[in-house]
This record gives structure tokens, sequence and C-alpha cells, in this order.
């Protein structure tokens, strides 16, 4: 029980969300962003505090202001956008490889080549981590 008239409970996988025996919210066991929202919009709504959520789910009391303040300033929408954090891997073609490989062996920094091919300076670290490149010296 989150209060007095707000349970919790788990059925095959699903978390659900009861008020005064009535299902109100559902989600997935493992969907940690369905759980953040349920559980922020429920304090929101004045049906439970901070502290019920902490101590029902075992969760830190920062993770909990953290979440209720992006549902309370961002909406719903924050919680089920795309992650825009991670970036797409850029394919490197063999044509593009060479290409780079001798703009590297030139003395051509990582960033110059970077903006000239039209890809992240990241794609090219990567390629020079993984070994598909190499810096000038090495091969």
């Amino acid at each position: 029980m989150l209060t007095p008239v707000l349970g919790v409970r788990e059925v095959s996988g699903f978390v659900y969300y009861l008020h005064s025996g009535l299902p109100i919210f559902s989600h997935a066991k493992d969907d940690l962003l369905q759980f953040r929202y349920v559980t922020s919009h429920l304090i929101l709504q004045g049906l439970c505090c901070n502290c019920d959520v902490e101590r029902v789910f075992h969760v830190s009391s920062d993770s909990v202001r953290r979440w209720k303040k992006v549902l309370q300033q961002e909406g719903v929408a924050a919680f089920f956008k795309n992650d825009a954090r991670h970036g797409h891997l850029h394919k490197m073609l063999p044509e593009t490889l060479e290409r780079i490989q001798k703009k590297i062996d030139s003395g051509q920094s990582n960033y110059s080549i970077a903006k000239e091919e039209g890809i992240s300076e990241g794609t090219i670290r990567y390629s020079l981590k993984q070994g598909y490149l190499k810096k000038k010296g090495v091969h």
C-alpha cells in the first residue's frame, strides 16, 4: 500500500496501481519510464507523496524529485519521446575509410576531417579505436 486508499500489485509481469481497489494505471514490470511517469503523476495529483514512493519502491528521494519536476516542467511527452542523447553510428564504407586514412596520414586533425566529410568527430574516434583507421605512424 502506498497510502490507505492507493495500492500497487504485480501480476504476471505487469504492475497495477489501484485506487480504492480499482485499477487506475498499469505498465510492464520492466518499463522504467512508465514507472517514473505513473509515480510522478500520482504525486502531482496528490494521491501520494514522495516518501510513499521512496518507501514502497526503494528508490532515492533525488530520483523521485527529479522525475516529478520533469513531469511538471516538460509534461508527459518528456517520458515518451525519442532519446536524443544517443547518436547514430555513421557507417564507414571502404572508400570513405581510405579517404579519411589519407587525410589522417597527411596530419589533418580529426575535427577538420569530420567537418569535410560531414560526419561527427566521434565517428572518426570510434573508427580509430576499433582499428578501422590508424593514427599517423601507427600502421
